[in-house]
């Protein structure tokens, strides 16, 4: 059955796989994300392979954006019946040095951002009885990690948000999901790397016991199981994807 796919941060990335995975299995499939241009390249991309797909703008952080978005959506694909969160930030900063205007920024995408759409999109999947919410969270949430308190926080906020969401709707039809990345290669991935450097010299791919980094298609074929029918009977859960790193 086709299904109304939103996915945010869908034009690069973990998101564009995912995108790219939902449209391959006939969904109809909305690539939101900050950078417009990147957007339309993405849905067009798409479209070549016969998908029916949209592009629009939005800030996350922004509810009038995102509102606006949506609206966009509904109109050219129809009512909502997946979202898929994947925007986020990720800079480093020693907690010492950290400045109130980074820790809200992050916390505005990350965590404020998720907020927005997932309550956003709910209306929609209530009054059909069904709906799927995934949110991308990450290892740091569980374990942490130096110089990304702000990260790590906002992070851990998606994880107890998601579980808050999956508790109240579960009656409604709705389950909501957390896949919680680590060590996936990304440009966001290379780009903290560059940042931090690469003492391994293999990206950190030494360090997974199953000897690779991930990849957007790793998350993607996890979300897709989360959207499914057949995973009708989990809500509430975060889904490691880790390659062992993390019990």
């Amino acid at each position: 059955m086709s299904r109304v796919a939103v996915v945010t941060g869908g034009a690069s990335g973990m998101g564009l796989s995912i995108c790219e995975q939902l449209a391959r299995r006939g969904d109809r499939v909305a690539v939101l994300d900050v950078n417009e241009d990147a957007a339309a390249r993405a849905a067009e991309k798409l479209r070549a392979t016969g998908a029916a797909a949209t592009a629009c703008a939005v800030d996350v952080a922004d509810r009038a954006s995102v509102d606006k978005a949506l609206a966009q959506v509904r109109n050219e694909l129809g009512p909502l019946e997946i979202m898929v969160t994947s925007a986020a930030i990720a800079p480093f900063a020693p907690f010492a040095e950290l400045t109130l205007q980074a820790w809200e920024r992050v916390l505005a995408v990350n965590l404020t951002g998720t907020f927005h759409c997932l309550q956003a999109a709910i209306p929609d999947m209530a009054a059909a009885g069904w709906g799927r919410l995934v949110t991308i969270a990450s290892s740091a949430a569980q374990i942490a990690t130096p110089n990304h308190a702000h990260y790590a926080a906002s992070k851990g906020g998606v994880v107890t948000l998601t579980r808050a969401v999956a508790l109240e709707y579960a009656r409604q039809g709705i389950t909501a999901n957390v896949i919680a990345p680590h060590m996936i290669d990304t440009p966001m991935f290379r780009q903290s790397r560059a940042e931090v450097g690469d003492p391994t010299g293999d990206g950190g791919a030494s360090r997974i016991p199953l000897g690779r980094l991930g990849n957007g298609d790793d998350i993607a074929a996890s979300c897709l199981y989360l959207v499914s029918d057949e995973a009708d009977y989990i809500t509430g859960q975060v889904f490691g994807v880790n390659g062992g790193a993390i019990p």
